[in-house]
């Protein structure tokens, strides 16, 4: 699943992001969401998040457990 729906994601999802430094090469990072930090249900390049250890990015794959 991609990470451009808000409702899609909740504190405690796998999810892997987009550092911003990473965006021209599009590397991820996984982690646990700590906040969701966009305020709009949706976001074309996806919804922004703080991970447990503190990276800040966009969600561009949700994990399913």
């Amino acid at each position: 699943m991609d990470g451009k729906t808000r409702s899609a994601i909740t504190p405690g999802t796998e999810v892997a992001i987009v550092l911003k430094q990473d965006q021209r090469t599009g590397k991820t990072t996984n982690g646990i969401v700590k906040d969701i930090l966009t305020k709009s249900p949706n976001h074309p390049h996806g919804i922004k998040v703080r991970l447990q250890d503190g990276q800040v990015g966009r969600v561009k794959e949700i994990f399913q457990r």
